[in-house]
């Protein structure tokens, strides 16, 4: 298997990476579901049952991703309320998010589903080493900039959560 892996992350330390890892953990098993070295692998071999277990082989992501993609959401609503920063960073990427959607196969996904789809589709581009347009670019810089912030929200209040249990 010769593939650029991310690091694995855990959804504390970083819900945004995590959620980019499994999915791209969730291809690795579509692609290499019977290569032997995906089998010595138990955390591999531990999404595939996952995967056949929830239906998601072919297509889909597992309960597992679809609950850190809730959780984002959730926070992404709460940040929009709470933090003037934040919703005018989004603001300024709504456009080209409703863009995104209106071209996608799933116009009425979340933003927060499109933001991780248009990253993941930006990797996948960048593992078969085809260009990315300077718009396209600096749109992933937006898009990883609020995913970030979000993140780093997400991890400061799961910390705060830990310190007083």
């Amino acid at each position: 298997m010769n593939l650029m892996i991310l690091t694995m992350k855990t959804k504390r330390d970083n819900i945004a990476e995590y959620i980019l890892y499994m999915w791209q953990m969730e291809d690795v098993v579509r692609a290499f579901s019977t290569d032997e070295a995906m089998q010595q692998n138990q955390f591999l071999r531990d999404l595939q049952q996952m995967m056949r277990t929830e239906g998601v082989m072919v297509q889909g992501h597992v309960q597992l991703a679809q609950n850190a993609i809730s959780e984002a959401e959730e926070l992404h609503a709460e940040l929009l309320d709470t933090e003037a920063s934040y919703r005018a960073a989004y603001m300024q990427l709504l456009p080209q998010l409703n863009l995104l959607k209106s071209k996608s196969d799933n116009p009425l996904q979340s933003d927060i589903s499109m933001m991780f789809v248009f990253l993941y589709n930006i990797m996948l581009l960048h593992m078969q080493k085809k260009p990315v347009t300077p718009d396209t670019a600096a749109l992933q810089q937006q898009v990883s900039r609020l995913l970030a912030y979000l993140s780093r929200v997400y991890k400061e209040n799961r910390d705060d959560n830990e310190t007083t249990i």
